[in-house]
């Protein structure tokens, strides 16, 4: 999880999307268009709430993560899901809450 939000921190898409399981991943994410203008994104933090791992393969991570979008404070609370192909962990989906 902490990889993932640094590569958003740095607008780094190939990480994203390899950690993304193929099921769900999306073709892009356009984070280029995030990084720069009036509407950059201002990451500022994140906090791991709570981590469960179910299984030897699945597992759940609860953050919030904040930011800033053209000088206004936001935060973005979700519970991931994550499941391990391969001895590596992929981003499945979320569920956003708040």
């Amino acid at each position: 999880m902490r990889t993932r939000y640094t590569a958003y921190v740095f607008g780094l898409e190939d990480y994203l999307l390899q950690t993304w399981h193929p099921d769900t991943r999306p073709s892009a994410l356009n984070l280029a268009d995030d990084l720069t203008g009036n509407l950059a994104t201002k990451w500022l933090g994140l906090q791991v709430k709570h981590f469960e791992q179910y299984d030897e393969n699945h597992a759940t991570v609860e953050f919030i993560a904040r930011y800033k979008i053209a000088g206004k404070a936001e935060r973005l609370y979700e519970i991931s899901q994550f499941v391990k192909i391969k001895q590596q962990w992929l981003y499945v989906d979320g569920i956003h809450t708040l």
